[in-house]
């Protein structure tokens, strides 16, 4: 079989603005990036239709190194819909440069179930994450510039919380000092950077539902706080507007199409273990406005993306999901299981049947939110029809419907039993109304609890000196209101990434607590989750090139 870069360079893609005709957009409405990609603006969209559509969540289980395939599930799903004739469009988050120099790759896709043109998304694109991070340093330089000219004067802060971004894995930015060399070149400071995708822009860019909005929540950004210990925000440093200008032709949602010529809506791009992990609510009611499906997913597993989804993204947008995918791979749950890594690819019913226990536990959590449920195989050549039969039984067994999905070597012709499947219960037992893990009411300490009690089935959360702190401050500005987005790894339900499978019996251990109050929520950050990521031993940039004009190694 060709690598993913082949299969997507030899495929022919459809003229944007043919593709933005079908859909109903008129062509004054499309902003072309090429001939590939375009901006349609937001205000195309219509509540109306948005209220008609059916969203479909894709999730996962636990993340293990084998991978899982959300995303290339997600877009062999959209794929076999169109197969059996119904109108199904993609909502997806835009790739980082860090993962797709780093360790985990690209984000458009594998196999013949991609997104295209797959270099330009997983590279520059049409350059959101780029003003995202021009708007995030603008601010900090804005900010240095106002302790500057304003020291030894009552109106200097007397603490910065505000950090830089880049769009790279760079460990060695984690933590700085700026400023040196002499009074001329500013105060020094311990300072750092943070990756993009965890910038609170991006978190505010991502919820925003339209330009006004937007700088509405620019303006309540916390940048720092004053002597009397007050909140600094981007309103009193007088640069929202400046700010939302950086990012006035970002806001707009990208259309591209997927490898077989349907339309997919990418925006936006915010980490699930940084970040709340949804792609832009612009872009899901975008897609909502033409499409009958829609297919959206959330980083990492149920535990991270879903559970932002749903207590943050469709609270603040007021969306419903109409069911929920939720994916395994016989090599995820042999990991969680305990077979050797070396030996996933084999069969071994026994392993598989004790990984399981990792996929029943997000299968409750779904459910407990109300959530129809569709398990689904992202099938390898490698699967053995004992173990996807034995699946099947376990899920028909605990209120779950199943079927199999070969859509990474088939694309939407294999992705057809699955769809089908999605079909029937969309149609027969859609999900109920959101069951939210917490109250916005509850004490933030109580949001933390029930998250960690009922979705990770820990036995409780411990808040860090630091935490502690951080949580007198929340109090006392009467943020204690907003929901929580846990900052955690991705590869546990606990803390520990070492913990795989069913980690029991732990409590987490929240260091920090970050309000990012234009977006509306507190990060809560637990163990030793960074929000710069660095790179591995064997980087994927190693393996990129260019050869007589072709991108290679891009995945």
């Amino acid at each position: 079989m060709k690598t993913d870069i082949e299969i997507a360079q030899s495929a022919t893609l459809r003229p944007i603005a043919q593709l933005a005709t079908e859909l109903g957009i008129n062509e004054e409405q499309v902003v072309p990036y090429g001939r590939f990609k375009a901006k349609i603006p937001y205000e195309n969209i219509d509540e109306a239709k948005v209220a008609q559509s059916k969203l479909i969540l894709v999730t996962a289980i636990t993340p293990t190194k084998a991978g899982i395939g959300k995303t290339t599930v997600g877009i062999a799903l959209a794929q076999g819909l169109h197969k059996l004739g119904k109108n199904a469009i993609l909502a997806l988050r835009e790739p980082s440069l860090g993962p797709c120099f780093g360790m985990k790759g690209g984000a458009c896709g594998g196999g013949y179930s991609q997104v295209l043109p797959m270099e330009d998304i997983n590279l520059h694109f049409t350059g959101d994450f780029h003003a995202i991070t021009s708007a995030n340093n603008m601010i900090a330089a804005l900010l240095d510039n106002y302790q500057y000219q304003n020291k030894g004067t009552d109106k200097a802060l007397k603490q910065i919380t505000w950090r830089r971004v880049l769009d790279v894995n760079d460990r060695s930015l984690r933590y700085i000092v700026s400023g040196l060399n002499g009074t001329n070149n500013g105060i020094p400071q311990e300072t750092g950077f943070d990756i993009t995708a965890a910038s609170e822009i991006m978190a505010v860019f991502c919820l925003a539902t339209s330009l006004e909005d937007l700088r509405q929540r620019i303006d309540q950004i916390i940048l720092g706080y004053t002597v009397q210990n007050k909140p600094f925000t981007i309103a009193d440093l007088g640069v929202g507007g400046a700010i939302t200008v950086l990012l006035k032709d970002a806001l707009d949602p990208n259309l591209v199409q997927t490898l077989e010529g349907g339309a997919a809506f990418i925006h936006g791009g915010p980490f699930a273990n940084i970040a709340h992990g949804c792609n832009s609510v612009l872009a899901t009611k975008m897609a909502m406005t033409y499409g009958d499906y829609v297919i959206t997913e959330a980083g990492f597993g149920a535990d991270l993306g879903a559970e932002k989804f749903l207590n943050i993204k469709c609270r603040k947008a007021g969306l419903k999901p109409s069911a929920t995918v939720l994916i395994a791979t016989s090599q995820a749950l042999k990991l969680h299981g305990g077979v050797p890594l070396e030996a996933i690819k084999q069969p071994n019913l026994k392993g598989l049947q004790e990984g399981l226990k990792n996929l029943e536990r997000h299968l409750e959590n779904l459910q407990n939110f109300g959530q129809s449920v569709v398990v689904t195989f992202n099938q390898y050549h490698f699967d053995t029809s004992e173990e996807m039969d034995f699946t099947a039984e376990w899920c028909r067994a605990r209120g779950a419907d199943f079927a199999p999905n070969n859509g990474f070597a088939e694309g939407g012709e294999g992705a057809k039993p699955l769809a089908q499947k999605l079909i029937e219960v969309v149609e027969k037992r859609p999900s109920q109304a959101i069951a939210h893990t917490y109250a916005l009411e509850d004490k933030i300490p109580e949001k933390l609890h029930k998250i960690v009690t009922q979705i990770y089935r820990g036995r409780g959360v411990d808040l860090g000196k630091n935490a502690q702190t951080a949580l007198k401050k929340i109090e006392s500005l009467g943020l204690t209101h907003l929901p929580v987005c846990i900052a955690k790894t991705q590869y546990s339900f606990s803390d520990d990434p070492n913990q795989i499978g069913l980690a029991t019996d732990f409590t987490l251990h929240i260091e920090n607590l970050i309000i990012n109050r234009g977006a509306g929520f507190i990060v809560a950050v637990a163990g030793e989750m960074m929000r710069m990521p660095g790179l591995p031993k064997d980087p994927q940039a190693l393996h990129i090139d260019i050869v007589d004009g072709k991108i290679t190694g891009l995945s």
